[in-house]
């Protein structure tokens, strides 16, 4: 990636930046913590903005602009400042690099793709240091298939075989959007957009099918409302429950044969037809 003017100009800035000494050091961060002094807390974190910029350059290589890297690490180092606790007696950029490292590789995450990954510590690590490994791997004296190559990353790292194989694919490939035009003959004129299908219903359809449904639903309740008390235990019984009983349950249940329980069943059925179809030939006719 080249650098541009304005990050030579802020490297160059970062780079002239005088060094504290460790007495200083622990002298601004009494003054910031014990009395919030803005300008000491500043001046601690520019004496340290070539940490920044050093961090910032190790994660170039994700395609991310040099000086938005540097800003989100001196986020990180403001923060840092904010808390550092200077009776721990730990010189600041070695508290502050966490801070730094922390912030940079969240907007690498957050912006290297539109797909969100790296949510745990160990999908992190993988994201991180996959590329890493895979070269040292690949420059050993034994040759390794891809599959056994995952295998030792996984290891390594504490995750799956299948989260570095699909961490591997991520990283081997940029996002493409769906608006970019195809540069074949056959697809002159579209994009990737055109291409994709869908078995789902279009918009219209399960807008007809819902309407549909409820108007069923308030037929049906309307034709159940003509039945009587037996009728309906019937029904219920034999048609609308998951697992329907058979004429002889229902016989011994109501004390009646099951011949005398099909004739009640085939009634009461031909009531509800005759609902339905003067419902639907309503609705035909409206």
């Amino acid at each position: 990636m080249a650098t541009t003017t304005a990050d030579r100009r802020m490297i160059k800035l970062a780079m002239s930046a005088p060094y504290l000494e460790r007495d200083e050091e622990q002298a601004l961060a009494q003054a910031w913590k014990n009395n919030k002094d803005q300008e000491a807390r500043n001046r601690i974190a520019m004496a340290h903005m070539r940490l920044v910029v050093s961090m910032a350059g190790k994660f170039r290589n994700f395609g991310l602009p040099l000086g938005d890297l540097v800003q989100e690490g001196y986020i990180g180092l403001l923060e840092a400042a904010a808390r550092f606790e200077p009776e721990r007696q730990v010189r600041f950029s070695t508290y502050a690099s966490w801070w730094i490292r922390a912030s940079i590789q969240d907007y690498v995450l957050r912006n290297w793709s539109i797909v969100r990954g790296g949510t745990s510590s160990a999908q992190k690590a993988l994201f991180f240091n996959l590329r890493r490994l895979r070269a040292r791997l690949a420059r050993g004296d034994i040759h390794l298939t891809a599959e056994a190559m995952h295998q030792e990353i996984a290891a390594a790292l504490g995750v799956s075989t299948a989260d570095v194989r699909t961490m591997d694919a991520r990283l081997s490939s940029s996002d493409v959007s769906l608006q970019a035009p195809i540069s074949s003959a056959e697809g002159e004129g579209s994009n990737r957009l055109d291409f994709l299908t869908s078995d789902a219903p279009l918009p219209d359809e399960q807008a007809e099918g819902s309407i549909d449904g409820e108007r069923r639903h308030h037929w049906l309740h309307a034709a159940l409302g003509q039945l009587n008390e037996r009728e309906m235990k019937i029904i219920r019984a034999r048609r609308l429950a998951e697992n329907g009983a058979t004429l002889e349950e229902l016989g011994a249940v109501l004390g009646i044969s099951k011949e005398r329980v099909r004739q009640i069943e085939n009634r009461a059925l031909e009531k509800l037809r005759a609902v339905l179809v003067s419902k639907t030939t309503d609705f035909a006719y409206a």
